[in-house]
Parts: C-alpha cells; structure tokens; sequence
C-alpha cells in the first residue's frame, strides 16, 4: 500500500496503533518512576506526570514547496510561524511554553543571512510568550525544511479532545479564515485595499498563539479544546471522533473579520468554515463555563454550535434555515 492510498490520518492511527503496542512496557518503567504518561500520539501534544507538574512536547515540520514558499512568505515569518505552531499546540492543552529544539534541512545554496532571519522570527515569538530555544541539529538536505520541537508544562489537569460530552456548547476564539484569505491572495496574485491586504498576509504569516487564553479557560474548568490548524469543521471533527459523539454548528454565528467578508463577500464563510491555520481555540464546555470563559478571557469568545448524541466524529453546519451546509474544503491533509 501507497501512504497515498492510506491517506495521512490513516498513517497515523496505523503507527500510533504500532507505537502503543510496543512502548506499553516501557512506559510502565517511566511511570514507576513518577512520570506517568498521560497522553501519546492523538492529541495536539504529548503529556506525561512529571510531579508536581504535567510536561507536554510537540513537534511540527514546515516542507519548502508543500507548506510555504520562500518567496512569498520570507525567512522571519517563516520562523514566526513555525515557532507560533508549536506553541498554539501547547497553548490548546493550557500549557505554558518552555525549551525548543530546531532541526534544520538545509541545501548548499541556502541563504546564511536568511538562516539568521528565520531564527529572529523564531525568537521574536518565545520573546513575546515565553520559553527558549535551547539546542538542534543541521542536516544537508536536498529540499529545505524546518522542525520544531517544543516542551511545556501545566500545573493540574489538561484539555484534550476527548473531554467532550452531549450537551456541551462549542465555541471559538477570535475570528476564523483570515489565513485562508491569506493564502488564497498570495496564490491567486489578488490585489485589495492596503488595510485589508495587512490583516490578511497578517493573519497567515504571523497567527497569535492564544497562551494565556488557554491558560485562563483551563483554570475556569474547561476539559476539551484544540487549537485550529486544519479548519473549523476538520478539526471539531477530531474532537467529536476522539470524543465519541456528533458535533453541529451555525454557520452564521461563525466570526469572522469584516476585512475577511470585505475581500471575499461571497467565500468568507466557506474560508471560515474549511480554511486552516487561524490557530485560535476551539473549545467545548457546559453553558455555565462558557459564560464565565466569554467574560475571562480578553479575546472575544464566540458560541457556534453544540455537541450532541450521535455518529462520533460527525460535525454539521447549518445555515439560517436549518439546512445543511456544504463546506467545500475540509482542512489539510498531506496525502488525500
């Protein structure tokens, strides 16, 4: 079998299957010794008891000519962003960013001066949140990549996508598919007015990891969250499949930018709704908890839809009339 047969999610429940069965005895041994995991492979990050705390790590790769070109995103966004990734990971299980490891990828030709700019925008973003890069490693490689390795720690519980429960009420931060319209005008050369250009490019190049959000909404009793990178409906998905139940939501109390809608009156919500990389929460909760999150938190927190009984991992969206909504896009996928 092809990966492109098996598709990418595929590939990662077969090995996650594979590292469960053969690491069991090991983390036995780990746990023994007081570090007790708590999560593996199938959340936005891994998570282990390391008393009195729970430490989380998470990695992610940018791929030149599968997730950026160079010459449309520039060396320092490019290091924002995928320093940015890893900490939204963090920030989804309320953690706080800690120690990162870089591996670079490089070519011959690779551009030292660009390196360095990267590593700015890399240190641009623990600067603003917190944490350290702390070591790596650079290997000659025929296309150029980047990964990212990040630890965290939280005191108390986690959020995980399997928190959520029937009744619940979903939620986001902030507004969704300004990347999308991001990505869309760089690829399409599209030309708008310099306000709605900067939030867009803005919006793609240097998503805001919501660290201290996360933290807040974990402290107010909050069990489910992730943060959004492969779209709204993707990935509400991942929560009710990890969940066991169904998911819905209204389309139209989706948020978004006017900026966003400005650009692209007829798509926006489209964009919204299957774009990727907003990288703000997505979150399940009580209606109760959901009050107290909306007046907490310093971000708007909007109420789009509810978890309900039914097939898990389903998610419906809804239009006005109650009728379902074709979302014509559903996140990213390496190999589907």
């Amino acid at each position: 079998m092809k990966v492109k047969e098996l598709g990418e999610f595929g590939l990662i429940s077969l090995l996650a299957k594979l590292v469960a069965k053969e690491s069991q005895t090991a983390a036995e041994i780990a746990g023994d010794a007081g570090f007790r995991l708590l999560l593996g492979i199938g959340d936005d990050a891994a998570a282990w008891r390391n008393p009195p705390s729970t430490e989380l790590f998470t990695t992610d790769t940018m791929v030149e000519g599968v997730h950026f070109v160079l010459e449309r995103i520039g060396w320092r966004d490019l290091g924002w962003k995928i320093m940015a990734a890893n900490y939204s990971d963090i920030a989804a299980m309320g953690g706080t960013p800690l120690y990162s490891i870089i591996t670079l990828g490089l070519r011959d030709e690779t551009s030292v001066e660009g390196i360095v700019d990267m590593y700015r925008g890399m240190l641009a973003v623990a600067g603003e949140y917190g944490g350290a890069i702390v070591g790596g490693d650079v290997v000659r490689s025929p296309t150029l990549f980047v990964t990212a390795a990040l630890t965290g720690a939280t005191e108390g519980g986690i959020m995980t996508r399997s928190a959520a429960r029937p009744g619940d009420q979903v939620a986001v931060t902030g507004s969704l598919g300004s990347s999308a319209g991001g990505l869309r005008m760089i690829l399409q050369g599209l030309s708008f007015r310099s306000e709605v250009a900067s939030h867009l490019l803005e919006a793609h190049h240097r998503p805001r990891p919501r660290i201290a959000q996360a933290r807040i909404l974990k402290d107010i009793g909050v069990l489910a969250a992730m943060d959004i990178s492969d779209g709204l409906v993707d990935d509400l998905s991942k929560i009710c499949q990890a969940s066991g139940v169904e998911g819905v939501v209204h389309a139209e109390k989706v948020p978004m930018s006017p900026l966003l809608e400005e650009a692209f009156p007829t798509d926006s919500l489209s964009l919204a709704l299957g774009g990727g990389e907003d990288y703000e929460l997505l979150l399940t909760a009580p209606d109760a908890t959901m009050k107290k999150a909306s007046h907490a938190l310093d971000v708007p927190v909007s109420v789009i839809g509810e978890i309900i009984s039914g097939e898990p991992g389903r998610v419906t969206a809804l239009d006005k009339e109650g009728h379902a909504k074709h979302v014509p896009k559903r996140g990213w996928n390496h190999f589907g």
